[in-house]
């Protein structure tokens, strides 16, 4: 089966750092990202949200649970997703690059559907869904009211 692709763009007024305190704090996912709620099933090796980590997101009808494994401060965040959709390989890179303007976040995801045919209906559903949290994230960083408590 094809491998799917999902490609989104966003810029936000905030800089690299506040939009990956916002990626790297599951808590704040459901104020930003249209998710429903979010639980830290495994911490990292140093207790937080880093690689190794993973996160479970609950929207009805979905449970999906999500592995960290890659964690650049200010520059990368991505993750894989270990259950929740009929869907195979799905691997999301959130890129944050410095602009002048702010900064320019590439949400890249790719997967392969388990079911034959349903490709396009997971690429449209993701990739609409993605472009929200793309715009969400972009949004909720430009607001100091947003961002994650410092423990």
């Amino acid at each position: 089966m094809r491998v799917q692709d999902i490609d989104v763009t966003a810029r936000s007024q905030a800089d690299a750092d506040a939009l990956y305190r916002l990626l790297a704090s599951g808590a704040t996912w459901p104020t930003w990202s249209g998710l429903g709620s979010f639980e830290l099933e495994r911490a990292d090796a140093a207790g937080g949200e880093g690689v190794g980590a993973i996160r479970v997101f609950r929207t009805w009808p979905f449970t999906n649970r999500e592995e960290i494994v890659e964690a650049v401060p200010g520059r990368r965040f991505s993750y894989r997703l270990l259950s929740g959709m009929a869907i195979r390989d799905y691997r999301a890179d959130v890129d944050l690059t410095p602009d002048g303007a702010g900064t320019l976040i590439r949400w890249h995801s790719t997967f392969t559907a388990e079911r034959r045919g349903t490709g396009w209906f997971y690429r449209l559903f993701l990739g609409s869904f993605i472009k929200g949290c793309a715009r969400g994230l972009a949004k909720a960083a430009a607001s100091p009211a947003a961002q994650p408590e410092h423990h």
